[in-house]
């Protein structure tokens, strides 16, 4: 499955989250480092959720640019 993830310059490193995976998040220092890390959680947090007997929830979520 392939899901969209928002990262964000937050205060001294990068945050990332997955709109479609409610408490998906990570972060790290380089843009890189949390897409590396939001990969393993994106992973982790759906084999927490199958241990658990729940539905993994579809990619729905678009992300695009939009010029304005």
């Amino acid at each position: 499955m392939r899901y969209a993830v928002v990262i964000e310059k937050a205060e001294g490193n990068y945050s990332a989250y997955v709109p479609d995976l409610p408490g998906c998040v990570a972060t790290g220092d380089s843009v890189a480092t949390v897409e590396s890390e939001i990969r393993e959680a994106i992973r982790f947090h759906i084999e927490g959720l199958q241990a658990d007997g729940l539905v993994v929830p579809e990619p729905t979520s678009i992300a695009e640019y939009v010029e304005a």
